[in-house]
């Protein structure tokens, strides 16, 4: 099933006929005795330059790694969300659509995404406290309750839901860009801090109706993320796509905290 995550899809490896090709084990030279393989320890990801797990775990940590450290610095210094948003945008548009991942592009989003949500979760912390550590720990519960579900293999991604969250995801991001410009061009009055999000539909805020969809979207998200990574564990792909195995699992958990940081600061608000 192909892949609606752009960060996956355009990379030929995470799709059907991606699966290299067997060594010839003939133009390796003489054959290792039964004795040398039993001896022999496992190869690791730098031995034999394959996707695994734990290499793809140790390149989202380090992206992670980046993101908190840039967070920190914007943390003190809010006015860096806005250059950090319009970099990260820029960078996220392109290794999604990269046919291969470029390591160093991916760390600098990751940086960049780190200068925006530690801005924004600074001014989010002055006018609501306490939201950032609750969406911090919503974040954290939704990936692991999805990771423990999918290594269960209680929750897989399906051609019909994937469909859906498709049409569901080209709504979502409609419904934003149009809330953004009325928020710009002044088309919602100035005390609606959420622009549409603010409003309410009878007597719930839009913005909370949004929020839960949006978190359920992003869960799903995960599964695909989850999806792909095996798939490409599974076929054995060049170990530099541990790299966008990562910065897919990146796009969505921010994701998911920048709408659990709206969600908790509607909840105040109301």
């Amino acid at each position: 099933m192909a892949s609606n995550n752009p960060a996956l899809s355009r990379v030929p490896a995470f799709r059907a006929g991606g699966v290299p090709k067997p060594v010839d084990a003939a133009a390796l030279g003489s054959s290792p005795t039964l004795e040398e393989l039993f001896n022999a320890r496992s190869a690791g990801a730098a031995e034999t330059g394959r996707m695994t797990y734990e290499d793809t775990v140790l390149k989202t940590v380090a992206l992670f790694a980046v993101l908190l450290a840039a967070g920190a610095v914007s943390w003190f210094f809010p006015v860096l969300a806005l250059p950090g948003a319009i970099v990260g945008l820029v960078l996220g548009l392109v290794n999604s659509f990269k046919r291969t991942p470029s390591a160093p592009l991916i760390i600098a989003y990751a940086a960049a995404e780190g200068l925006f949500l530690g801005g924004v979760s600074s001014i989010f912390e002055q006018f609501w406290g306490g939201v950032v550590v609750q969406a911090v720990v919503a974040t954290l519960a939704v990936f692991g309750v999805m990771l423990a579900l999918f290594a269960s293999g209680k929750v897989r991604a399906s051609g019909r839901v994937t469909k859906i969250f498709l049409v569901a995801m080209i709504g979502y991001l409609v419904y934003s860009l149009v809330n953004v410009g009325l928020m710009m061009f002044g088309g919602v009055s100035s005390d609606l801090a959420f622009g549409l999000n603010s409003m309410t539909f009878m007597g719930v805020p839009i913005g909370l109706i949004v929020g839960i969809l949006a978190v359920l979207m992003g869960a799903y998200s995960l599964v695909l993320d989850f999806e792909f990574i095996k798939n490409g564990v599974q076929r054995r792909v060049d170990r530099r796509y541990g790299w966008q195995g990562a910065f897919g699992l990146m796009v969505t958990i921010v994701w998911l905290y920048v709408e659990f940081l709206r969600l908790f600061a509607i909840l105040q608000r109301n």
